[in-house]
């Protein structure tokens, strides 16, 4: 076998825990914040770079730095240095296909929001942040909304320079919505629906009024709402585009419990009808159905039975996506580049619909 190829920010995680010093100072890292390699299973195939940005400050650019300096050097946590015997048995060979897929970067466009006013809701975290900074980015105004001001001011915090007005609210709250509007003006552009909350995984057989009601009351009930909240300023402009967000879980049985399931496959139903309603009158109405994306949102079983059948179904599932490729997608449908896309159901989910 040939030299191994050095450790460094662009080698995935899964080659660093092949390599025996590189393994070695994960584990360490780990072990201190009290997990276990496992906690990188969801992100194996990404460079390792990436947990700078994914780790939201738990795991910065100077450890980064570190981590590979000492692994080039050879120094495990131990302070031995390693000889090269082990790392030439296990470290991929020179021209071995590399584990990771190359890396994305967003690529911001300028003004592509220049002079539009688009509502974000569940902009405080995951996807909804991801989108809304990047219509922000891209010069256009954004009404931040969500249930967590700390969040917000977060948000607002990373984007001084350009229009953001966060907003609390719940957006099944009527007078909330009412805000929600009022805020935004008489011109609203676009809207995009991405809060959501998980079920527990329960089928139909098991699952309780309260997580049944508490899921449809975000995830259709609040998507409903603000849709019928900002049709009025769209007809008067004869122009707007809604992008809702729905899931892996509106295109299978396999994804989510029956709770979730059902309220995603409802806000599918809600896009067509809309699309099919308002497009003559200049409205575009679609959804992204994300799959895997890290996220706030976890999935609990709250089911041994749904834990069995979901769990081997999730065996096909690909490696979880950064929540700015989701956004990506959400706002190539909010923008004019989705000039001639209405009542689509845009799956982006790495392929798992294929599947």
């Amino acid at each position: 076998m040939g030299t191994p190829r050095p450790l460094t920010a662009d080698t995935s995680i899964a080659d660093w825990l092949a390599d025996p010093v590189g393994n070695a100072i994960l584990t360490d890292l780990l072990a201190q914040a009290g997990q276990t390699p496992d906690a990188f299973k969801p992100v194996r195939r990404f460079a390792i770079k990436r947990l700078v940005s994914l780790s939201r400050g738990a795991f910065t650019q100077e450890m980064l730095d570190e981590i590979v300096q000492r692994a080039q050097a050879g120094e495990s946590p131990a302070g031995t240095i390693d000889s090269g015997a082990d790392r030439a048995a296990t470290a991929p060979a020179p021209d071995a296909p590399p584990t990771s897929a190359p890396a994305w970067a967003e690529r911001v466009d300028l003004g592509r929001f220049s002079g539009r006013t688009v509502i974000v809701t569940g902009a405080g975290s995951g996807i909804g942040r991801a989108t809304a900074s990047r219509v922000a980015r891209e010069g256009g105004r954004v009404i931040a909304v969500d249930v967590s001001a700390e969040r917000l001011d977060d948000l607002a915090a990373a984007l001084p320079d350009s229009d953001v007005m966060p907003l609390v609210a719940d957006i099944a709250d009527d007078a909330d919505v009412a805000r929600i509007v009022e805020a935004a003006g008489d011109r609203i552009d676009g809207l995009a629906n991405v809060a959501g909350i998980m079920d527990d995984m329960t089928p139909v057989g098991e699952v309780t009024d309260a997580v049944w009601q508490r899921v449809f009351r975000v995830n259709v009930d609040g998507t409903m709402k603000l849709m019928r909240a900002v049709i009025p300023a769209m007809l008067a402009q004869a122009a707007g585009s809604i992008v809702n967000v729905a899931s892996e879980a509106a295109l299978r049985g396999s994804a989510a419990g029956a709770a979730y399931t059902a309220s995603k496959h409802a806000v599918v139903g809600l896009t067509r009808s809309s699309a099919f309603v308002y497009g003559p009158s200049g409205i575009r109405v679609n959804a992204v159905a994300p799959g895997p994306t890290i996220t706030n949102i976890e999935a609990s079983f709250a089911s041994p039975l749904a834990a069995e059948r979901i769990q081997t179904a999730m065996v096909v599932m690909p490696d979880p996506a950064v929540a700015e490729a989701v956004a990506a997608s959400i706002t190539f449908l909010l923008s004019d580049d989705g000039v001639n896309v209405s009542g689509a159901i845009l799956p982006s989910d790495g392929g798992w619909s294929a599947a």
